[in-house]
């Protein structure tokens, strides 16, 4: 995942400021599954799309 699109995501779920100013490391676990979660789900909204 490109560290664009992972800030995107971030800035989606509302912790990218935490990213900004700590970096990835202070990012909850429970924030990351959130993230990966939305990337799985937009991979597959594109994915149909195409279709």
């Amino acid at each position: 995942m490109s560290e664009q699109l992972k800030m995107q995501l971030a800035q989606e779920l509302g912790f990218a400021e935490t990213v900004r100013q700590h970096g990835w490391g202070a990012v909850s676990t429970k924030d990351t599954g959130e993230m990966v979660r939305l990337a799985i789900a937009k991979a597959e909204q594109m994915m149909s799309g195409r279709r």
